[in-house]
């Protein structure tokens, strides 16, 4: 019987499950609740995330992933069942190979605590890829070609950028900044600007809606609801898409900021392609609008988003597998 072949892609904000053949089955929040007083889980995923903000003093919603590594060891593990068994069925029954991706930057130390929690969770086998190769394998790129890809993959708590050629990674960086933090820049904007106190999720609703990294020639418009840190009373304000720009501002600078220093460690022939072949954006990070015209502005180089960004790292990372399979078969 043939081993289930599974992609992890273990975000800081979502976790995503491939499986060989289905595609993409589970999608959820990386978010767990539970009871300070008993240590008992409460909620994961979804049904944890509603409860941000929103809980008793004693049961408290954590994110046990930290700008892509694991914060809470115990916790990441106890998700991480709970999700493979959602995602397979409690019928399997050899156990499966399984590849998590993690950003490029991170120490051999944290590779080795995703790997033992992946065993932990039930895995037979484990790969660890870096996202940015994910990445790139997801967007329909062929990264064995001798010639150069630029990715940009942009999650909830790091950014990875990186060259890619002949399947490995040429020139990297990998930065803590990311979706959360276009998200808390937008919670203290609000707070220098208006006095008014909102939550992350609210701040996250203002980033979908209006959020945006570039002028744009149409200005939206969103009601904001939030408490007043003078009056400490509620209170509604009207919130221009032009201001998300502003507030954006000092995130968005220094996630382009890194995509130059990449290009310009890239060795010339490499430097080239890219011109030729464009920027290439990954990760939910890079539905921000806006972001395309803002890189191209200020690297010259044409930029687009992957067709499904959100799923790109999921798609490459359970491809990847597929593909070591394939090879230790061949082997």
């Amino acid at each position: 019987m043939a081993n289930t072949d599974i992609g992890i892609d273990l975000g800081t904000a979502s976790i995503l499950v491939y499986i060989k053949g289905k595609g993409v089955v589970l999608k959820e929040p990386s978010v767990v609740a539970f009871d300070r007083d008993t240590n008992k889980i409460k909620a994961i995923g979804e049904d944890a995330r509603l409860m941000i903000g929103r809980t008793p003093g004693n049961i408290v919603a954590v994110r046990p992933l930290r700008q892509g590594v694991i914060s809470n060891y115990t916790v990441t593990e106890q998700m991480m069942k709970y999700f493979l068994t959602k995602a397979m069925g409690k019928k399997a029954f050899r156990k499966p190979r399984i590849a998590v991706c993690v950003p490029s930057g991170v120490t051999e130390v944290e590779k080795k605590a995703v790997e033992d929690a992946t065993y932990q969770a039930g895995a037979g086998k484990v790969a660890i890829i870096e996202e940015p190769i994910a990445a790139a394998i997801g967007a329909g790129i062929d990264i064995a070609k001798p010639q150069g890809n630029m990715i940009v993959d942009i999650g909830g708590g790091t950014t990875d950028v990186a060259v890619i050629s002949l399947g490995g990674t040429v020139e990297s960086a990998s930065i803590k900044i990311a979706g959360d933090d276009f998200d808390e820049a937008i919670v203290r904007y609000m707070r220098k600007k208006y006095n008014l106190l909102v939550g992350d999720r609210t701040a996250e609703d203002i980033k979908i809606n209006i959020g945006t990294a570039y002028k744009r020639s149409e200005v939206d418009y969103m009601d904001v609801k939030g408490r007043n840190l003078v009056t400490g009373l509620p209170e509604t304000i009207r919130v221009s898409s032009d201001e998300t720009q502003e507030a954006l501002k000092e995130t968005t600078s220094q996630i382009l900021d890194t995509i130059c220093a990449v290009l310009e460690k890239t060795p010339p022939e490499l430097a080239g392609d890219i011109v030729d072949r464009g920027i290439v954006l990954t990760g939910g990070g890079a539905m921000l609008r806006g972001l395309e015209e803002l890189i191209e502005e200020r690297t010259h180089i044409n930029t687009m988003t992957a067709d499904e960004p959100m799923t790109c790292v999921a798609i490459g990372t359970g491809r990847y597998i597929e593909f070591l399979a394939g090879y230790d078969e061949e082997a």
